[in-house]
């Protein structure tokens, strides 16, 4: 009896064992499954991060802080010599009416394709030679969106990347420009030898023109159209990118414009310039309708003189050999 009653503890523990390890096994299981997403939204996949800011009307949005003269929606933000006011004279036209003004930089939201149409900006010399302030990489939903922006979800296995149309490098001067640039109404869909390659390449050139010429305006964006596709979530894919250079403030007026094919290139981007007009013709768009008078903007938008614009021959040839296949 005592040798049986030993083999029945034996087994019992044995028992005892196997279900504690059975036990384990279905929460690990549990929690892999059920807390996925949590990683992917705060870990990232490669892409960066989510938070996402709910507001309501009335409510302060805890991101954000509400005594910081900045936020104000009525005040004046100056960043050295450029003074961010409510008129913004530097805005493009609206094709559907929906305009909305974050600190530094404006844009205009087209529903239908859950991206904008166009960012715009002012960019000087004195704003980049500000220190720099860490990238975050947190993607946040645009609490100013009134029908609510794409959201970090949106793109997730798309196979595209979310590609800034106000570049994070371009806003590294203060915390908050940073903190606005990773707003998902600022991004659009892009092939990721697109994003890491010419779109790269036109955004690093333009930070050059800036040093070399002061001040300029910026107004980037993607081509929406009837042709563009959408992803199973209903984000555009758009087939072409364009970004216009505008400088006023230098003795030589001049602008240059680029429309860019969604496509990995090896070809330079002068290839790619066309002019002002071209571009309003192509996306309905009037990009400077109060910032010039009417003929300094007819003269502008009619010529495309890559001439008079320095281009990096070694930074194109960065693109080829190296971006293009990141």
């Amino acid at each position: 009896m005592a040798k049986l009653r030993r083999n029945y503890e034996s087994n019992s523990s044995d028992v005892s064992v196997n279900v504690r390890i059975f036990i384990f096994a279905v929460i690990l299981i549990g929690l892999l499954y059920f807390g996925w997403d949590y990683l992917i939204q705060y870990t990232g996949s490669g892409e960066g991060k989510q938070i996402i800011l709910k507001t309501t009307e009335g409510a302060v949005n805890p991101q954000i802080d509400s005594n910081d003269p900045r936020n104000s929606n009525n005040s004046k933000q100056e960043t050295g010599s450029q003074v961010f006011d409510e008129a913004r004279p530097w805005l493009p036209s609206s094709t559907n009416g929906t305009i909305v003004n974050h600190t530094y930089y404006s844009l205009s939201y087209v529903e239908a394709f859950e991206q904008a149409e166009w960012v715009a900006y002012p960019l000087s010399q004195e704003i980049l030679r500000k220190p720099n302030v860490p990238r975050t990489d947190y993607f946040f939903d645009d609490p100013l969106i009134p029908s609510q922006s794409a959201t970090f979800y949106d793109y997730k296995g798309s196979g595209y990347t979310k590609g800034h149309l106000a570049p994070a490098a371009d806003m590294a001067f203060d915390t908050l420009a940073m903190r606005e640039s990773f707003y998902m109404s600022n991004m659009s869909p892009q092939l990721r030898a697109f994003n890491n390659g010419i779109w790269r390449e036109l955004e690093e050139q333009t930070r050059d023109w800036v040093y070399h010429n002061k001040s300029v305006y910026i107004v980037s964006g993607p081509v929406l159209d009837q042709s563009v596709k959408k992803t199973k979530k209903g984000v555009g894919i758009p087939n072409e990118f364009f970004k216009i250079i505008l400088d006023i403030e230098g003795p030589e007026k001049k602008a240059i414009a680029f429309l860019l094919p969604h496509a990995v290139s090896d070809r330079p981007l002068q290839d790619f310039a066309v002019t002002i007009d071209a571009l309003e013709a192509r996306t309905g768009i009037n990009f400077f309708p109060h910032l010039m008078d009417q003929n300094l903007e007819s003269k502008i938008e009619a010529e495309v003189d890559v001439a008079k614009w320095k281009f990096s021959d070694a930074r194109y040839q960065l693109r080829v050999k190296r971006w293009n296949f990141e």
